[in-house]
């Protein structure tokens, strides 16, 4: 622990001098015309974003001309890009495409500026140009002033309990938290009570006056990944092989644990691109294992989409299981939507 904490010293300095800096040059983010929402985390992945983002598209649609953007994380494309549902993962990142596919009617754009991405997005066309715009990944970015900052923090992994990158999965200094306008504890397993609740607002070291609000992961029905070769006898399979290229899927590992009596198991780095020898290996399970479900998570299947060597025995039974966020109680969902909506 010593040694660690010596090893990290120079990079804690660093960030603590950076954020300095960032703090006292706050005055000069850039304010846009339109109110800007904020989705972030202090951790490197896994804390639920992309299901925090599609919430509020849910909650915010009809009201307001939402837009959507995202950094697109690992994309092969720079610059400013509008996502289209059609287009492939390495283009524009698999979350925005993800989003983009679910919502077809909202605009989803990818921009490494952010700011120059707002400003792209304000100067479409009327009747596309959006009144409101949803920052994926933006807590960060401190050139622009978001109208509201929401900070995510994973129930599982304790920011205070955590180090900084490479050793641990911070990449930025827990107390940072404080910038957040309402925190909310996500993949919560277990209903909170009012004593556990506390006892988080103390271990997170909040502000008394920000919001804390609780949620947790909710799975929905399993989808085919290639819809139009899907056999669904294989979704009564008693045999799963799960495979998934995200930060944490042990919730997801949990949540099928009481339906299938043999789980078959393979985690591969976050945002992986599956490589044709990714493809070939998933080719020759299936051969030898004619009986089973294959699953992956529903990012992961945005990466899966466009990829040339998976023959029809894998496409017919390769399936994903979507997932949603929802907070622990209708008081909460109401407080949250009265903080977003204000």
């Amino acid at each position: 622990m010593i040694l660690s904490r010596v090893f990290l010293f120079p990079y804690w300095l660093a960030l603590r001098l950076r954020n300095a800096a960032y703090d006292k040059g706050r005055r000069r983010a850039v304010r846009h015309p339109v109110p800007v929402i904020s989705v972030g985390n202090l951790t490197a992945g896994g804390t639920g974003k992309t299901p925090m983002v599609e919430y509020l598209i849910r909650l915010l649609h009809g009201r307001n001309h939402v837009a959507v953007l995202s950094r697109g994380y690992k994309r092969h494309s720079r610059g400013f890009r509008m996502v289209k549902a059609d287009d492939k993962a390495l283009v524009c990142g698999d979350e925005p495409l993800q989003i983009k596919r679910k919502f077809p009617d909202i605009p989803v754009a990818v921009d490494k500026d952010r700011n120059h991405g707002v400003g792209q997005l304000l100067a479409l066309p009327e009747g596309e140009r959006p009144d409101l715009i949803l920052l994926d990944d933006g807590f960060q970015y401190r050139k622009l002033q978001p109208s509201l900052n929401l900070v995510l923090v994973d129930f599982n992994r304790p920011i205070f309990h955590d180090n900084l990158l490479p050793i641990g999965h911070l990449r930025d200094l827990p107390e940072q938290i404080r910038r957040a306008d309402a925190v909310i504890v996500t993949k919560t397993p277990h209903q909170l009570e009012a004593l556990e609740r506390l006892e988080l607002r103390q271990q997170l070291r909040l502000r008394h006056d920000q919001p804390m609000l609780v949620s947790s992961l909710r799975y929905g029905e399993m989808q085919p990944v290639f819809p139009e070769q899907a056999d669904r006898h294989y979704l009564y399979s008693k045999e799963v092989y799960v495979f998934s290229g995200i930060a944490d899927d042990r919730p997801l590992l949990a949540y099928l644990t009481d339906s299938y009596d043999s789980i078959d198991h393979e985690q591969f780095g976050d945002h992986h691109r599956f490589t044709r020898a990714d493809q070939r290996a998933l080719v020759r399970y299936a051969r030898r294992h004619p009986r089973t479900l294959l699953l992956t998570t529903e990012k992961d299947a945005m990466r899966l989409l466009h990829c040339t060597r998976l023959d029809d025995a894998v496409r017919s039974r390769l399936f994903y299981v979507p997932v949603e966020m929802a907070f622990q109680t209708p008081e909460e969902a109401a407080a949250f939507a009265k903080i977003i909506c204000q």
